[in-house]
């Protein structure tokens, strides 16, 4: 090989070598360059998915809150519900029209008492409340004072054909006391403003003394001491 093949020989390695060179470092450059965007890509991934569990867990937590909002609203659903069931399923008052109720004297010579008896005649359960509000005489209008020792401790329910017992008291028993005879007296039922007429005809009427009459509450069963009043 002459001299000047030779020198162009060389020539053209170096340049070849010089391409490859510059080739090699732009092809790293460009190598580490789409290296960077995977890696901007991997961390904007890896970002995402650390947000995403964050997401994730306010999420959990929300429903956390709302499973504790679900569960109140479980719990006053269940409230209104037992509620409903309660007011579904509550015994009614004993109306005017569920019950037949009559007196008999108690004990005496002289008689100073009477039982009333309501019997539920009604086809349903029914709660006879409170106490019976009972006007003896036309020219006292004032309901006859109740006892509260005889109120009963639970509800007074009746199934029918069931009774319920009410001691009113009428007088002291003095042949002195201003007694008045009654033939017929009216009462009203607690929740009720029917007005329930009781014949009393039955051995001349009763001797009533407006200043002493008292009542008691309905009750299942007139018990001792309680009623005695």
């Amino acid at each position: 090989m002459n001299a000047s093949r030779r020198t162009a020989f060389f020539s053209v390695a170096a340049s070849a070598a010089l391409a490859f060179s510059l080739s090699a470092c732009q092809s790293g450059e460009g190598t580490k360059a789409e290296g960077a965007a995977p890696v901007a890509k991997d961390s904007v991934s890896a970002s995402a998915a650390a947000s995403a569990p964050a997401a994730a867990g306010t999420s959990t937590s929300n429903n956390t809150g709302s499973g504790t909002s679900t569960a109140v609203g479980t719990a006053h659903k269940s409230d209104s519900k037992s509620s409903g069931a309660k007011k579904g399923t509550a015994t009614p008052l004993c109306r005017a029209q569920d019950v037949k109720v009559s007196s008999e004297r108690q004990d005496g010579p002289p008689y100073t008492h009477i039982i009333l008896t309501a019997r539920n005649t009604s086809g349903h359960r029914c709660e006879m409340a409170g106490f019976p509000h009972i006007q003896f005489l036309e020219s006292h209008k004032q309901d006859v004072p109740s006892v509260a020792k005889s109120k009963p401790a639970g509800p007074t329910v009746l199934n029918p054909g069931d009774p319920a017992f009410a001691l009113v008291k009428l007088s002291d028993g003095g042949v002195d006391e201003d007694n008045e005879v009654v033939t017929a007296f009216q009462l009203v039922l607690e929740g009720d403003s029917t007005v329930i007429a009781v014949d009393s005809s039955a051995g001349g009427g009763l001797a009533v003394d407006p200043a002493r009459t008292l009542t008691g509450y309905w009750t299942t069963e007139l018990r001792n001491g309680a009623d005695d009043f």
